[in-house]
C-alpha cells in the first residue's frame, strides 16, 4: 500500500531541495539584477536602451513600448508614472512576481511537478488577448493617456 499523504513523506534533504528551487531562484536573481540596472540605467533618455522596431515602422507603441521606463518609474516609487508608461508592464510585474513566489514556494516544498505558469491554453489566449486589446486601445484617443513617450 502507498501513501500519499503530505505529512507522512520523507523531509528533503538539502541537495534535493537546491535541486528544485535552482530554477526559480535564478529567475529571482535575474530579475533582481534586471530591476538594479534599470534603477540605476535611466531608460528615459531616447535611445538608452535601443529603439523599438515597431514603433519605428509604425509610428504606434507596441505591447513592451515603455515597459523599461515603467519598471524604472516602479523603482524609484513613482507607480502613477510607471501605469502611464506602460500599465501592462506593471500588472505584467505583479503577476509575474505573484507567479513566481508562488512557483518558488511549491518547488521549496518539494512538488517537482509545479511550473510558473499553468499548462492551459485557455490561459495563453486570455494573456494574448489582453495585450491585443490593451495595444489598440493604447492606439485610440481614449488610451493615449497610457502611452507616456
Amino acid at each position: 500500500m502507498t501513501t500519499t499523504d503530505p505529512l507522512l513523506r520523507a523531509p528533503l534533504d538539502v541537495r534535493s531541495r537546491y535541486h528544485l528551487t535552482k530554477r526559480p531562484l535564478g529567475l529571482v536573481v535575474g530579475g533582481a539584477a534586471a530591476m538594479t540596472l534599470l534603477h540605476f540605467y535611466d531608460p528615459h533618455r531616447s535611445g538608452s536602451y535601443g529603439y523599438c522596431p515597431f514603433l519605428w515602422l509604425t509610428g504606434k507603441p507596441c505591447p513592451f513600448c515603455g515597459g523599461l521606463r515603467a519598471m524604472n518609474d516602479v523603482t524609484h516609487g513613482h507607480v502613477s508614472a510607471a501605469l502611464t508608461s506602460n500599465a501592462a508592464a506593471v500588472v505584467i510585474l505583479i503577476l509575474g512576481t505573484g507567479l513566481l513566489g508562488r512557483w518558488t514556494a511549491r518547488r521549496w516544498r518539494g512538488d517537482a511537478s509545479a511550473e510558473i505558469f499553468p499548462k492551459s491554453r485557455t490561459f495563453a489566449v486570455i494573456c494574448i488577448a489582453a495585450l491585443a486589446v490593451f495595444t489598440v486601445y493604447r492606439w485610440t484617443p481614449w488610451g493615449a493617456w497610457l502611452y507616456n513617450n
